[in-house]
């Protein structure tokens, strides 16, 4: 039988864990200040994930952050100077969102192997994963969280990394270590003092992560366009998403970028976002050997482009993290579409005091 302090516990409990969580972002170090000098695309060498050459053994380019930022300079619109460099998201940091228990498993090389789909990394010290594994994830963590505060700022930003949406706060998986689309959304209501949050992600996989660590949050609507054929085949996160649009295996551009523009518009109309957090995912491209779509190299560019119109033509502040992609071609892909959302004017790499 349940008794009356029985039944009150359970409020009481969720009320103390949510004055934890807001004491942990409160005393978080990651939201630093940064200094007009520096424009608001955000990354470290630290992001590279490179050891004995074992992550090769998964598709993902794990060296794509920083070849993104070479195109970047070698074309004459950035330099290494003003790029922002992220601090390390702590373990309290993660604790935001992830349990202890959570944590505690990333300490197995096994779990780790499983995570990031490398199983030879099962049998490495855990010392060595940590350093050449987690830390580049934390690293980019702390790049979405820095992010969204510099979009609030700046009116954009741009993480050269994250988008890890496989992971949710008691699993990981995909190649995803770390929620960072879900803690850098609970440290933006909590330091930013908003309470919309908008989500699209048009990475080719169905973002199941933040979808379960939002299923219950009505301050946060969730677009979803992806490949329904695919991993992670998640059924009760798809009951989670606001607003899907499940695409087939071999759907090309011009059929994408009208789905897209249907979905944007009923967005639009069903939720007002005081921030968007953009998953632009370019797995989405023809040749991906796990995306199976077939959109162009252009198709990117476009899509990137609808996205940060629509939150300009509201006024919305947007962060844009690079989420996944699996040839090489698409680091040169992602660095010419932020090259050209800077000639169209949609975001400005030259920063204020080069200006005066």
């Amino acid at each position: 039988m349940e008794t009356a302090s029985s039944s009150s516990a359970v409020p009481e409990l969720a009320g103390a864990s949510a004055t934890l969580r807001r004491n942990r972002i409160l005393s978080s170090k990651l939201y630093v200040d940064v200094p007009l000098s520096k424009v608001p695309l955000i990354y470290s060498t630290s992001y590279d994930i490179a050891f004995l050459g074992i992550e090769k053994l998964h598709p993902f380019d794990s060296s794509k952050w920083g070849r993104i930022c070479k195109f970047l300079i070698k074309e004459g619109v950035l330099d290494w100077s003003r790029i922002v460099e992220p601090l390390e998201a702590s373990k309290d940091d993660l604790l935001v969102v992830h349990s202890e228990a959570y944590l505690s498993s990333l300490k197995s090389s096994l779990t780790v192997s499983i995570i990031i789909e490398v199983p030879p990394v099962a049998i490495l010290p855990n010392c060595l994963v940590q350093h050449k594994v987690l830390y580049p994830f934390r690293k980019q963590v702390g790049g979405s969280i820095l992010a969204a505060k510099l979009a609030i700022e700046r009116g954009w930003a741009i993480n050269v990394g994250g988008g890890f949406h496989h992971c949710s706060a008691e699993k990981g998986g995909g190649f995803c270590a770390y929620a960072d689309i879900s803690l850098c959304i609970h440290f933006a209501f909590v330091r930013l003092n908003i309470s919309r949050v908008m989500i699209i992600d048009l990475d080719a996989h169905q973002g199941n992560g933040h979808e379960i660590d939002f299923s219950d949050d009505r301050r946060v609507y969730i677009l979803d366009i992806y490949n329904s054929g695919i991993y992670p085949f998640d059924l009760e996160a798809r009951r989670y998403i606001d607003q899907k649009v499940e695409l087939l295996s071999g759907t090309k551009t011009n059929e994408y970028l009208e789905q897209l523009d249907k979905a944007l518009e009923v967005a639009g109309n069903n939720f007002n976002p005081e921030l968007v957090v953009y998953n632009a995912g370019t797995d989405i491209l023809d040749g991906d050997p796990l995306g199976r779509l077939k959109v162009s190299p252009e198709g990117v560019s476009i899509r990137d482009e609808k996205v940060f119109r629509f939150a300009r033509e509201r006024n919305v502040p947007l962060l844009m993290l690079t989420s996944g992609g699996y040839m090489k071609s698409s680091a040169q892909v992602i660095a010419d579409s932020i090259i050209n959302l800077s000639g169209k004017k949609l975001i400005d790499l030259d920063s204020p005091l080069r200006r005066k």
